[in-house]
């Protein structure tokens, strides 16, 4: 097989979330336990941080990943999904997988699988992938995103160093839970026995399942939010945000330069900061320094893109993947602090999201340039147009991505604002 087929394969005939959607999720873990034994326990062979959470855990993984990288630690990283490329998913040291690696565990997972005839999902098999690759070039951490939810997540077979959950918020409530309480409750599911947990945000519905899950597991606790606090100061010319970091004592960091933007960032920064707390309470080596200059490098170091990004200037677009309410609020709320004549958003959903929750939070004085990312699971242009005009918000509608952002650059003064965002998929259509 070559590269080119090997990618028809993981796309097109296996079960792959992202354009299938719900239907493609597997309710178990025993795929993956079956292809851990297959592949005779990758995961076992290197040290992990575990990260979960609703939103922010793939800026949380990108910080950590950077900062060990900083520290001189050989890094692996696996985050989902991804934007251009599949091999964005798996890297190390900020390199991704090489094709012929990508080409040589799906080769060796056919001559492994001729007797057990395992079928699983495009997420198992790449989670698979990811520990192999690991295991075979030897990292001495991996930061591991979880995908979806967390305790029936085909990366929860790994007993981490480490557990981190971001923050919880309403996503795909079809599979883990119409409440924060249930949702809690599938994040949850990664805490370990024995196994520190670092949770990002204090809310008076999860905080008690977490410390019941914390308790049951004979582990610790500690809620970022209660610890640290980031305020911002500004923009540096070179375009970092600047922050300073407050524990209870008084000043902890001064003037922490961070090159992802976004005030979001700052809830992000503060969970980073907790875990590594408790990371080099564990024995491992990350100075000052490093902490430093990983933060102030994130992007170069890792290849994280899609956060609050900007993409062109006159007028200025920027892109950001949120794309739930909780996402959105914080999108809306960052509009606030740019200076425009007028507002242009390129806005795209997909089919198994809150559509009504998210088109409530959106600006109606802002002009709408509806549009759909050409995977299945994208929403009809025409159809979110029509949703809408329900919630007062006024555009027309264009039947592809690059259309719709062609006719906002058009229609935009040099002055005004092009934001383009909802969903993952239409971001990863105009990045470069």
């Amino acid at each position: 097989m070559n590269y080119e087929e090997v990618l028809e394969y993981l796309y097109e005939h296996l079960p792959y979330y992202q354009r299938k959607g719900p239907a493609a999720y597997k309710g178990s873990l025993d795929n993956t336990l079956a292809l851990d034994i297959l592949f005779e326990y990758p995961h076992h062979k290197f040290r992990t941080v575990h990260v979960a959470g609703t939103n922010g855990k793939g800026s949380v993984s990108h910080m950590l990943a950077a900062i060990f990288q900083k520290a001189g630690y050989k890094t692996g990283l696996y985050t989902s999904p991804h934007l251009k490329d599949f091999r964005e998913r798996i890297r190390i040291n900020g390199e991704m997988i090489p094709k012929p690696a990508v080409v040589d565990f799906v080769e060796s997972f056919f001559r492994l699988n001729k007797i057990k005839n395992l079928e699983p999902s495009f997420f198992e098999l790449t989670v698979m992938m990811t520990f192999d690759y690991f295991a075979a070039q030897s990292v001495e951490i991996a930061i591991i995103e979880v995908g979806l939810g967390g305790r029936l997540d085909s990366t929860n077979v790994i007993t981490p160093e480490l557990s981190v959950i971001t923050n919880i918020s309403l996503d795909h409530t079809a599979l883990l839970g119409d409440t924060l309480g249930r949702i809690a409750l599938e994040k949850a599911g990664i805490i370990k026995p024995e196994v520190p947990v670092v949770i990002g945000e204090t809310h008076p519905q999860t905080s008690m399942i977490f410390e019941g899950k914390v308790t049951e597991n004979h582990t610790t606790a500690v809620f970022a939010d209660q610890l640290l606090r980031a305020d911002y100061s500004m923009i540096s010319l070179d375009g970092k945000q600047l922050f300073t970091i407050r524990n209870l004592e008084g000043v902890l960091f001064e003037n922490l330069r961070l090159d992802l933007l976004g005030a979001y960032q700052s809830k992000n920064l503060c969970t980073v900061l907790t875990a590594l707390q408790v990371l080099q309470q564990l024995g491992w080596k990350l100075s000052e320094s490093d902490i430093r200059s990983g933060l102030e490098n994130v992007t170069g170091l890792t290849g994280l893109a899609g956060r609050w990004q900007t993409i062109g200037f006159n007028p200025r677009i920027i892109c950001d993947t949120g794309h739930n309410e909780a996402g959105i609020r914080e999108v809306v709320s960052q509009f606030k602090t740019i200076p425009f004549r007028k507002l242009h958003i390129v806005l795209g959903m997909v089919i198994d999201k809150d559509i009504a929750g998210i088109l409530a939070l959106l600006p109606k004085e802002a002009v709408y340039y509806f549009t759909k990312a050409s995977i299945p699971r994208a929403m009809s242009e025409h159809h979110l147009m029509q949703m809408a005009t329900y919630f007062g918000l006024n555009g027309a509608s264009y039947e592809d991505v690059p259309s719709a952002l062609m006719e906002a650059r058009m229609y935009a003064d040099k002055d005004d604002l092009i934001f383009v965002g909802g969903s993952t998929f239409v971001v990863a259509e105009v990045l470069p």
